[in-house]
Parts: structure tokens; sequence; C-alpha cells
């Protein structure tokens, strides 16, 4: 019997599941992120009492190192999170299940199943960014998610400051006040003392948020020229704030890239997921699918 496993591997949350070649759910787990032994043992105790699968597949939160060639390859970078810098997720699970394993970002993963089967089908070149307790994004070319010399870091990329964000510091324990550091989930916390989703309809934080994002989307437009920009995360979960995401993209453009679908009315070009909060665990199984295929 066909039998794949995937693994959306986040920083709260290991999400776990066993599905079929038509990537229907046959079983499903989440384990809590503690420490990596714990978690580990977790996951790989599921998966061997649903009797194991044929390839696994990891869409993880990083940094990640995944150049076969490079020291480390597998592990977790130097990540923000306590005690999991240098855990070796690709080693582990392989190792554990002895079945044909990758590892690829979580970004990655939730674009490639966005490209496949969600928002981004039929398109040559899509980019999925998900803005929640992080800020992560995938470029995917021709159905394949774009590697380089390490992954992108588009959570990472400098943005202006709003004016009417005064002296915001930004959160980003490395860089500040990069779009992770003014825009995840944790700095809005730190404005407000509350989610976004609390905030009063004319706070200023809406605002803010949505020329930051808006801002990266036209950085990324000139970049890489994708077809579509997916939005996804709890934060882009306040769907109030795709029109002004829509409006400051155009806004940082300026009629330079005359093309009707960057017109800040226009709906077609920065778009929710289609698969929803399943893309990174759909993801994962597709990467699963090619672990077989490769492996």
């Amino acid at each position: 019997m066909y039998r794949i496993g995937g693994i959306e591997a986040g920083g709260t949350k290991f999400v776990c599941v066993v599905a079929n070649q038509a990537h229907e759910i046959l079983a499903e787990t989440v384990v809590p992120t503690t420490t990596p032994a714990e978690t580990f043992g977790a996951a790989l105790r599921f998966f061997r009492e649903q009797g194991g699968v044929q390839a696994l597949g990891i869409a993880s939160f990083g940094p990640l190192v995944l150049d076969p060639e490079a020291p480390g390859y597998g592990t977790i970078g130097r990540t923000p999170k306590a005690g999991w810098t240098g855990a070796d997720l690709l080693g582990t699970f392989q190792a554990g299940l002895g079945v044909p394993t990758v590892l690829d970002t979580d970004v990655n993963g939730a674009g490639l199943a966005e490209a496949r089967l969600g928002a981004g089908q039929g398109l040559d070149v899509m980019a999925y960014l998900t803005v929640g307790t992080g800020v992560g994004g995938g470029l995917i070319i021709d159905g394949r998610p774009v590697h380089g010399l390490t992954h992108p870091e588009m959570g990472h990329v400098r943005v202006h400051r709003h004016p009417l964000d005064g002296d915001f510091a930004g959160v980003c324990p490395f860089h500040g006040d990069c779009l992770e550091g003014m825009a995840a989930g944790p700095s809005v916390m730190k404005r407000l003392g509350h989610p976004l989703s609390e905030a009063a309809p004319d706070h200023p934080i809406w605002t803010i948020l949505g020329d930051y994002i808006g801002q990266f989307c036209t950085t990324l437009t000139l970049v890489a020229s994708p077809r579509r920009i997916v939005l996804g995360g709890g934060v882009m979960g306040n769907t109030a704030l795709f029109p002004l995401v829509r409006s400051a993209c155009a806004k940082g453009l300026a009629n330079y890239v005359p093309h009707p679908k960057l017109a800040a009315t226009a709906t077609d070009y920065i778009v929710p997921p289609g698969l929803g909060d399943r893309a990174g665990a759909i993801g994962a199984l597709l990467l699963a699918e090619g672990a077989m295929r490769t492996g």
C-alpha cells in the first residue's frame, strides 16, 4: 500500500501526517515543539505506530542547512528558538525510519503545495510568503522551490519605517527592523499587547503592517517578477490587510511596471492561500513524493 509521511515542523508544533497517493490523510497527530529529543522521539513513534511510511518529507522552520556539501547538512541553523540550533532533522528521521527523506523550509513546502494544488496552479513563477510568528518566503519556479547558496530568507529584507510607527525598534534578534522584526505577530503583540484581530478597524497598526508587507511585495515583484504572490500565516488571516498590502505594493511600484494585475484595485496578484492552513502539511507530502522518485 502506498503510504507517505509528512511533517510540518513549526516552532510551536510538529504536524505529522500519513497519506495515500491521492494525498488523503490516513492518520495525523500534533506534537508540541519542546526539546529536539522529545519532539523527534514523539514524531518517530507516531510514524512507527502507523506501520511506517515509504518516504518522508519535512517542511521545517529554519534557517536550515540545505547544501549537501555544507557542514551540518540537514540541520537547523542559527535560530532564535532555544536549544534548536544544530538540531539534526534530516539525519534523525532518515535513520529513525530508514526511508528516503527530504528536508526543505516550511515556506518552500507551503509554496510547493500552493503551486501544484492551490492558488499558484498553472503558473511558471509564483511566490509564497507567510506572515505569522515569523516571516518567511519561498519562490517556486517551474514547480520547484528555489535554492542557491542557502535558501531564501525573505523575512529579513529591510523595510522603510512608516511615519506612524514612531521609534519602534522591531523584534528580530538579528536585524531589529527587518520585515519580520516589524510585521510578524510578536511585533504586533509588543506594540499593542494583544493580537491584531483585537485591534480597532481604525487603529494605525493596520496601515503600518499593510505598508511594510506591501513594500516587500514591491521588492519581490521587481526582483523576481512572480505571476502571483500568495500571502499566508496568522497575521494575513486578518483579511482586511489584503487591500492595504495591494495598495502599498502599487504605490511602491509607482506605475513603473505597467501591468493591470499590479494595480491597487487588482485582486488576482496578491492573494490568500488556496489551501488555507493545510499548505505546509501538503507540501511536506509533496516533498516525500519527490524523495520516493529520487530515493
